[in-house]
């Protein structure tokens, strides 16, 4: 078999199957947006305890991407792994999931008071 047809039956193979990432994503919700191009996202993980078979939750904290500082304080957001871009963020803006009640105001002020102007 040559190298050719190997590479054809590899790209065949690539095309029949839907391309699937291995990046791991998680969901969680914005609590800092004080940085530029960077949310602190804060995913709640649920796991029965080991003993008591009680569910118990924990919270971890992730530094994420955001290219156009478009995610607000409490939107619930998909965050994506990536390579290092800086000494904690490892972690990419993938979709805005809900903007937060609390964004929406906001915005509403801002068109208002660009309107008024």
């Amino acid at each position: 078999m040559s190298a050719t047809e190997k590479n054809t039956k590899a790209a065949g193979a690539a095309e029949a199957a839907p391309h699937q990432s291995r990046r791991n994503e998680k969901v969680g919700q914005v609590v800092s947006t004080k940085m530029q191009k960077t949310i602190v996202v804060e995913v709640e993980m649920r796991k029965a305890h080991a003993k008591y078979k009680r569910i118990v939750k924990s919270s971890r904290k992730f530094y994420a991407h955001d290219e156009q500082n478009s995610a607000r304080l409490g939107d619930i957001v998909r965050i994506r792994e990536t390579r290092p871009l800086s000494k904690l963020k490892r972690w990419n803006l993938e979709e805005i999931i809900r903007r937060s009640a609390l964004a929406q105001v906001q915005e509403a002020e801002v068109a208002a008071g660009i309107a008024a102007e």
